[in-house]
């Protein structure tokens, strides 16, 4: 009630006064993010790390004129300004109550000016967050880091925490990827007819690429390397490392060799297995009696 009574108090200068400082404040923003869009993004659109940088001096700089303009509303407003004083002045248990509640905000702003100043990731990247998250990073803002999906959905991400987790970033220096497809053959089925069909379906598409030295070239390695890596159940497995220069691109590489190999396989008669089982009777079973008994 006092509060209300405090407000309730204030003349239409004083909120005059709150509604110039917003006004001036959000006029601030905008103009300031004109200039970075203006003279910062453009002129740098072919760096990498400009984005990064960008999107975190945006939120900080719209962070810091709102502070400023609630210190300017506090020191223009003498009743403001004198409980203010009144408050901070007589209330150091509530200040320390305050900045340990503000100690985990305080972390992830640090924590982002880490990320942003050591760039183990940075804006448009694609990672992996232990073993969890995937997806392109969007925004690294002063409290949270901003992650889509492929689901189109975004991952919201305190910086404190992604500060502490390990991070598989594959586009930081070379966006090449080898993607492993693994495929089980039956023990019946021709492992060079298998091997060759996976090698010849992975190497006709257009996203493979060839990433061999001019060593393994000189060696005539094939450009799919196709292995026998163990023996299932029911199966054979073997695994076709194929390069691709985008791992946006080899999600799709994948599953259009999966589906071709699929395609090979049942045209030229070797079996992708499913597991058998031999079930063994301790006990003869008893047969049941089906006879109807005759009616009299």
């Amino acid at each position: 009630m006092k509060v209300i009574e405090f407000i309730s108090s204030w003349s239409d200068n004083y909120l005059f006064i709150i509604g110039i400082v917003i006004i001036v404040t959000i006029a601030l923003i905008k103009l300031t993010i004109w200039i970075l869009n203006k003279y910062i993004l453009h002129t740098s659109k072919n760096s990498q790390i400009a984005p990064t940088h960008y999107h975190f001096f945006k939120n900080a700089v719209a962070f810091l004129f709102w502070l400023i303009a609630l210190a300017t509303i506090t020191f223009l407003i003498p009743p403001l300004k004198a409980y203010a004083l009144t408050v901070f002045a007589s209330a150091g248990i509530f200040l320390a109550i305050i900045g340990l509640a503000a100690q985990q905000a305080l972390s992830n702003i640090v924590s982002g000016t880490f990320i942003v100043i050591f760039k183990p990731f940075r804006v448009g990247d694609f990672i992996t967050i232990a073993d969890q998250h995937i997806g392109t990073v969007e925004d690294i803002t002063l409290r949270h880091t901003v992650i889509v999906n492929f689901e189109n959905r975004r991952i919201i991400i305190p910086n404190s925490i992604i500060s502490g987790e390990t991070v598989v970033n594959s586009s930081i220096a070379n966006e090449k990827i080898c993607e492993s497809i693994v495929i089980g053959i039956s023990y019946e089925s021709d492992i060079d007819t298998a091997i060759s069909i996976i090698r010849e379906e992975a190497e006709k598409h257009p996203f493979c690429i060839d990433n061999r030295s001019k060593k393994e070239k000189n060696k005539d390695l094939e450009i799919v390397q196709v292995f026998l890596i163990g023996f299932g159940e029911s199966s054979v497995n073997l695994k076709a490392r194929v390069w691709c220069d985008n791992p946006f691109k080899a999600f799709d590489m994948h599953y259009d060799i999966n589906q071709s190999i699929k395609k090979r396989f049942d045209k030229e008669g070797i079996e992708i297995p499913y597991p058998h089982r031999t079930i063994i009777y301790k006990k003869p079973l008893k047969k049941k009696n089906n006879a109807t008994p005759s009616s009299e």
